[in-house]
């Protein structure tokens, strides 16, 4: 091979790193670095939502592009499957980017599913898996 072959070949290799090195940036800014409350993380409508257990229930936390989403905004209903237990219970604005549902359980292994509307009628159906 020829010098200029070589330098071609390195030059292409170059532009993929740069090309993919700015892409990861972007690619990470629509979904949260990782659990910021000890739940599991899901996104949907490019919106993260983290879902914690707590004593009396359940709670999912909403952000939007890594800042707090303002939770007034949302209603609906967590239904979760454990084994072959299903309860469901209203998810409710708790304050802040916090919904709660009172009442559930949510055990190791569980699935999840919240179905929210937002204050303009849209529907978002979010799935979680219980680790």
């Amino acid at each position: 091979m020829t010098a200029k072959t070589n330098l071609s070949k390195l030059a292409a290799v170059l532009a993929m790193f740069a090309a993919s090195a700015l892409s990861a940036p972007a690619a990470m800014a629509h979904g949260a670095a990782g659990p910021l409350h000890g739940g599991v993380v899901q996104t949907a409508s490019d919106l993260s939502f983290e879902l914690v257990a707590t004593a009396e229930g359940a709670a999912i936390y909403i952000q939007d592009h890594g800042k707090d989403a303002d939770a007034s905004r949302f209603d609906g209903k967590l239904t979760v499957l454990n084994g072959a237990e299903k309860s469901e219970a209203p998810l409710k604005p708790a304050g802040a980017n916090k919904l709660e549902a009172k009442g559930v359980t949510l055990s190791k292994g569980a699935k999840a599913v919240a179905v929210l509307t937002t204050n303009s009628k849209k529907s978002i159906t979010v799935r979680f898996t219980i680790k």
